[in-house]
């Protein structure tokens, strides 16, 4: 049994107990570099909305070098004057590279930034250093937009110097002056002037009358100029008169049934606006939908989110992308060209703060059903997986005590698990603890779903690198679960297995073993021999007794755990796959790497016939058999494999998934093994510099990197290959 996984995962709240299935030892060679892709624009970028009133803002307008900070108040327009600036500049070829980035939280900064930084190096594996080193020494123009700065403190070491030709606008509702820098402005952005406001007005309606009174009726606020003369436009004799009229009811109205603060300019000309979309909409539909996207993140909601069926069978129908159409209509939403919806942050309030308790409660269900449903099993596309993750975050921050009714939404275990699948292994440590911490407090400290977040925390401590710590939390795990669910519950056997593990990755291989050959014992007491459990058990028994000196022992035993694999389950069950790797691993740890190479080969055929090119275990199979091919003297044809394996992987899973970086490790190795170990030194600095940004410096595999490239730095001075 090797290390489980999380838990409270959708299959249940044990996830699986499968055994590494193919063998890949931590023994980069880089990849042909590809051309940087410019010039480049960056699809984030919203539209600028139709009869858009640009104001003189002297600093950004005359903006060649260096940085500006929008700030001002929720609904003066600093988006959409940043993307207005945005379109002139790049219509007009002074800029090569434009990046927008939403910079309400860190992780989806770095998330931005290293997107940036494949564009700019042409590099597969960029990380967000390797685009703000490029942003210092570039000649290239350059604009980067961080938008919705919430904390700039959290951008700490974020911050791209602009040089002599890149551009920096910022906007945020701070204003401290600290944002200001010697290179960086702080310009207070305010409503609309009147002659701008009715200059507005007058672009989208025309030469009507009453452009200045409702202008001055609605305080010269872009956000409700935009959704009163979206109302005006749509209905049919509609005049601003008119429409003043129907305001100041609306707002008379609302002052009666709402606190004091409710009835302002922006709740008032929403309400307005959400009745007149609620009619366009079949059955009603927009204003439930609102409601549900007042919940997620203003800066970016996935459409496929949006479309899911817990969100369809909410609103009853198989059209939600109707009741959008209809909100966008009357300027409540904006959407784009990348299937990202955006809600501005003043409309989301105004329609929380008109929600009851219990209808917030069946919302943020929905919410998080239609995110979890949307969630892929692979994350291939990391600016999805990001989205995803920042709605998780905003859905936890307004409706986060009804997350934890019951049993606590498994959402907010699958985002704490992409965090760390994403190579965020210290932003997953953090996100685990946090989650530990809530589950206690809402549903207390024995509870079912507390244990699972304790066990997390502990997972993603030990996948961070700190193994005895790990071991420590699962020891310490152990005895609560021992007392509370009792000693032969499936959760306490497994949290034993999770502390075997660990102490086997803190460095004590028999104490390992040993603790596997106990519960063993007990597996089959409770569970029987051909329990799935008790057959991965074995499997981890024999694993640690291969770690603790004896391979060929541990070749014998996965011989007959596979026997009864094929005896329990069919031969292509995922774990008679995964035991046919674990016997091939360790036949060629006992030293016949051709037996090793046959079997992979042979595993490999059935892996991509049962699970598909871009399974995770088929890929890691592709792995080991390129290990094994260089283990059994052709290096050659080991750099070749993992060469178009890396290709795959970076593409599948991201550079700073584990695999990746093993892939790397590994063709580093066999770069040197073939002959050229000056190259296996420069793979090998470049890996460890991404070991250490991913995985942290105290990783076991940063440890092993750093000893890898000392050997081959020795090697490359000797001459000696062996």
């Amino acid at each position: 049994m090797s290390e489980f996984g999380d838990v409270r995962t959708q299959a249940g709240d044990i996830s699986g107990t499968a055994v590494q299935a193919a063998s890949v030892r931590d023994v980069y060679f880089a990849a042909a570099p590809r051309r940087p892709s410019l010039p480049h624009r960056s699809r984030a970028v919203p539209e600028v909305v139709n009869g858009f009133q640009r104001r003189s803002v002297p600093d950004l307008d005359g903006l060649t070098a260096g940085g500006v900070v929008l700030s001002g108040l929720g609904g003066v327009g600093k988006t959409q004057t940043a993307a207005d600036y945005v379109e002139r500049v790049w219509r007009a070829g002074e800029v090569e590279l434009v990046g927008w980035v939403t910079a309400a939280e860190r992780t989806a900064v770095v998330a931005g930034l290293t997107e940036l930084g494949q564009v700019v190096t042409g590099e597969p594996v960029p990380d967000e250093t390797r685009f703000l080193d490029w942003c210092a020494s570039t000649t290239t123009r350059w604009l980067l937009v961080f938008d919705d700065v919430d904390d700039p403190a959290e951008l700490t070491g974020l911050w791209p110097h602009t040089g002599t030709s890149g551009r920096l606008v910022v906007t945020t509702r701070r204003n401290e002056p600290w944002l200001q820098t010697a290179r960086r402005r702080l310009v207070p952005l305010d409503e609309f002037s009147a002659a701008e406001s009715v200059a507005y007005l007058r672009e989208v309606l025309g030469d009507a009358e009453g452009l200045a009174d409702l202008s001055s009726l609605l305080g010269h606020l872009p956000l409700a100029l935009g959704q009163a003369s979206a109302y005006i436009k749509m209905i049919p004799g509609m005049t601003c008169d008119a429409y003043i009229r129907k305001w100041r009811d609306e707002r008379t109205a609302l002052a009666r049934m709402f606190p004091e603060d409710w009835a302002d300019t922006v709740a008032t000309t929403w309400s307005i606006s959400i009745e007149a979309a609620d009619r366009l909409a079949p059955a009603g539909l927009a204003r439930p939908m609102l409601e549900l996207l007042s919940l997620l993140d203003p800066n970016g909601i996935p459409l496929p989110v949006l479309t899911s069926p817990p969100i369809c069978d909410h609103l009853s129908t198989d059209t939600a992308a109707r009741a959008l159409g209809c909100l966008q209509r009357l300027n409540l939403i904006a959407t784009d060209d990348s299937n990202v919806v955006r809600v501005h942050a003043l409309v989301q309030h105004a329609t929380r703060d008109q929600l009851p308790d219990d209808r917030q409660a069946l919302l943020a269900a929905v919410a998080a059903d239609a995110l979890l449903e949307s969630w892929p099993t692979i994350e291939r596309d990391t600016r999805f997986a990001a989205m995803l993750r920042a709605n998780t975050a905003t859905l936890a921050t307004h409706a986060g005590p009804h997350l934890w009714r019951s049993d606590g939404h498994l959402v907010l275990f699958r985002a704490g698990r992409s965090l760390g699948e994403a190579g965020q292994l210290d932003a997953a440590t953090a996100y685990h603890e946090v989650l530990r911490a809530s589950a206690a407090r809402h549903l207390g400290s024995q509870h079912p779903s507390t244990l699972a977040a304790r066990h997390n925390s502990a997972r993603w401590q030990g996948a961070a690198g700190h193994s005895a710590e790990a071991a420590r939390a699962f020891a310490d795990l152990l005895v609560d679960c021992l007392r509370v669910l009792g000693p032969d519950n499936p959760d306490t056997l497994t949290t034993r297995g999770n502390l075997a593990y660990w102490q086997g990755m803190a460095g004590d291989a028999a104490k390992a073993a040993n603790s596997f050959a106990e519960l063993l014992a007990d597996h089959l007491r409770v569970l029987g021999p051909d329990h799935n459990h008790t057959l991965a058990t074995r499997s981890s028994l024999a694993t640690w007794r291969g770690e603790a000196g004896d391979p060929a022992g541990a070749a014998q035993a996965f011989a007959e755990v596979l026997a009864d694999r094929l005896r329990v389950f069919e031969p292509d069950h995922h774990n008679t796959l995964t035991t046919r790797g674990n016997l091939a691993r360790w036949q060629g740890e006992a030293g016949d790497a051709a037996t090793a190479v046959r079997a992979y080969s042979e595993l490999l055929v059935d892996c991509l016939r049962v699970l598909g090119p871009e399974h995770p275990d088929t890929l890691m199979t592709r792995g080991s058999l390129a290990r094994w091919r260089g283990e059994a003297g052709d290096p050659h044809g080991a750099v070749q494999a993992s060469t178009e394996l890396l290709a795959d992987l970076l593409r599948v899973l991201g550079p700073d998934h584990p695999y990746t970086l093993t892939t790397r490790s590994n063709l580093a190795h066999f770069r040197g093994k073939a002959g050229d170990p000056a190259a296996a030194v420069a793979a090998h600095e470049e890996l460890l510099a991404d070991r250490v940004r991913v995985q942290g410096s105290d990783h076991p595999a940063t440890r092993s990197t750093r000893l890898n490239l000392a050997r081959w730095r020795e090697l490359a001075e000797t001459g000696d290959l062996g």
